[in-house]
């Protein structure tokens, strides 16, 4: 594919030579000629002037390279872009497979696709172009929306909703049942039956072996367009808003409820019935013990502003010798003091009186 209509499909401004011939896509570092690469981020400039790549996507502000550069006002979306011109996701023809197993009282859209082993319970239905792989379980009164995929492995529990065009990932559990436990007068925990349900809205991602459970009581949600990284655990009654970001290994314990636009970085832990405002971005490894404002960047266990915290930790490598100065200004006053006490332990009453007498 030429330059010049490479560069016209991803809506660039071209500077170079148009007829360049583009036979991929590839980091700066692996690119070689024919490759598109992208620049993004400034600390990266140097390798992008030591690339092979034939051209490389970047930003307005870039300036002036010895290669071909696309202009974009969002050079990272535009190489996502780019991707998808010269790569094809694996595709599977509709079919149900003879060894899935699919109830009688369940209902299977147009143009499904069930694989090898797969499991469709009782009264479930699958939407029209769904793509449900090998060994997946939906089980009784589940629904799986229009064009959503389920990766191999896959579970999806009773009564849970996915919404349509969603991407479950391998081994991921939607609707597992909550953790909720009443202590008993002997000292035991009775288990509370987790009534409730998960609601999975339009357009979700969930990351592989991530689990949400169901709630105890109504209904845990995962709100439209937002992405759920590998190994996320999402807990009974939290409600996810529209268009989050969740990375992998971060835990949310039961009734967190997130805002729209939310960014949860990798390992980030949050107590329960907490709220995490619009906007908000939450650095990782972050434990949350309290809500977080709309808008609010924060770090750190427990959350600090992110300013204060990047102070804060500056401050850390520092504390072995701060220590040691506090112990040897310590060791001063405590001098001072004693020099100070000194004087008045050798002036005796008996002393006085002499020397009034002499006076």
């Amino acid at each position: 594919m030429k330059l010049v209509e490479v560069a016209d499909r991803l809506a660039c401004k071209l500077e170079g030579d148009e007829s360049i011939e583009i036979l991929g896509v590839s980091t700066l570092e692996r690119a070689g000629a024919g490759d598109l690469s992208f620049l993004t981020n400034p600390k990266y400039h140097n390798d992008a002037k030591h690339t092979a790549a034939s051209a490389i996507l970047v930003g307005h502000d870039c300036p002036p390279m010895s290669l071909a550069l696309l202009r974009h006002d969002n050079p990272y979306l535009a190489f996502a872009r780019a991707i998808e011109l010269f790569f094809t996701s694996t595709s599977v023809a509709s079919s149900l497979h003879p060894t899935a197993w699919i109830a009688d009282s369940a209902t299977i859209g147009r143009d499904v696709y069930i694989g090898p082993f797969t499991f469709v319970g009782e009264r479930a239905v699958v939407g029209d172009g769904a793509r449900i792989h090998s060994r997946c379980t939906v089980e009784q009164d589940a629904r799986i929306g229009d064009g959503t995929i389920m990766h191999s492995g896959s579970v999806v529990r009773e009564r849970v909703e996915v919404g349509k065009n969603c991407i479950i990932q391998t081994n991921a559990v939607i609707g597992s049942d909550g953790f909720g436990y009443a202590k008993q007068s002997d000292g035991s925990w009775y288990r509370i039956l987790q009534a409730g349900t998960v609601i999975v809205e339009d357009d979700v991602e969930i990351g592989a072996c991530s689990t949400i459970d169901r709630a105890t009581l109504g209904e845990t949600r995962v709100k439209s367009g937002s992405k759920i990284d590998n190994q996320v655990h999402i807990g009974h009654g939290c409600v996810i808003g529209t268009d989050n970001l969740i990375c992998a290994q971060v835990g949310l314990a039961g009734s967190t409820k997130t805002g729209k636009g939310v960014v949860l970085t990798g390992q980030v832990g949050a107590a329960g019935h907490l709220q995490i405002g619009d906007g908000a971005i939450v650095t990782p490894q972050t434990g949350l013990a309290s809500s977080v404002d709309a808008g609010a960047i924060v770090s750190g266990s427990p959350a600090i502003e992110h300013k204060n915290w990047l102070r804060s930790s500056a401050a850390f490598s520092k504390l072995p010798e701060i220590q040691k100065n506090v112990r040897r200004l310590e060791n001063r006053v405590n001098m001072l003091e004693n020099t100070l006490k000194e004087p008045s332990s050798r002036t005796s009453p008996n002393s006085l009186k002499t020397n009034s007498s002499k006076t």
